[in-house]
């Protein structure tokens, strides 16, 4: 892998101590890529924001997960609705005022407007990471290391009204989400989502293949 590609003249980011890199020990780290280390140990510049373009390669669902994706529309959609392949663009901005970044994911799609899915990865709770989604609904994640691959998998899920926070019962969420970030060749990324149910196995898989267009702030490589 060529790193010099990665080093913009301009950074639009800063570095700063990385919230993702300490729920991680410093073996699981030291596991990761070096542009996948890049990624999530970086800050935002007020303003600036991080995009990825991506190509999906197939999303698939149960007709329980279809129906579910659906349902879902009703609290802003938060998973992707449509089964199949296509061009998608995610953007990755801070947000100080929860205390995390806000993840925005873009699906095209063949007719009518793209699907678009925003949540907020919030620095907090038990497990020190969380995924906000809307509507007081929020997804308690752990973060680990694999096979050099970074994987975030659902913990709980919580309903919080005005100030009370409640944990839903295992078998009335979706099921267990598990979202891998492994390094590809070629400068890519792939990404690959599942949401399986304690009853009723998997209901959502998707995959997708992504590359950085916003440059990495790694260092140049050594001649």
């Amino acid at each position: 892998m060529n790193l010099a590609r990665f080093q913009p003249t301009s950074p639009p980011l800063t570095q700063a101590p990385p919230s993702f890199r300490s729920l991680l020990s410093s073996h699981e780290w030291s596991r990761l890529p070096a542009p996948v280390q890049a990624r999530f140990s970086q800050r935002f510049r007020p303003g600036h924001t991080v995009c990825y373009t991506s190509r999906v390669i197939t999303t698939r669902f149960t007709k329980l997960g279809w129906f579910l994706a659906q349902a879902a529309r009703l609290i802003g959609a938060p998973l992707p609705v449509h089964r199949g392949d296509g061009p998608a663009v995610v953007t990755v901005t801070d947000h100080p005022g929860n205390r995390g970044q806000v993840w925005t994911r873009i699906y095209h799609i063949d007719k009518g407007f793209p699907q678009t899915i925003h949540s907020v990865k919030r620095f907090t709770g038990n497990t020190g990471l969380e995924e906000y989604i809307g509507f007081g609904l929020s997804i308690e994640l752990r973060v680990h290391v694999e096979n050099h691959s970074l994987i975030f998998t659902g913990n709980a899920y919580y309903l919080s009204i005005g100030p009370l926070r409640m944990k839903i019962p295992a078998l009335l969420t979706p099921g267990r989400l598990t979202v891998v970030h492994t390094e590809l060749a070629d400068d890519t990324f792939s990404f690959e989502m599942s949401l399986d149910h304690a009853l009723f196995g998997r209901l959502l898989y998707q995959l997708a293949q992504f590359e950085d267009a916003t440059p990495l702030n790694l260092p140049l490589a050594k001649p």
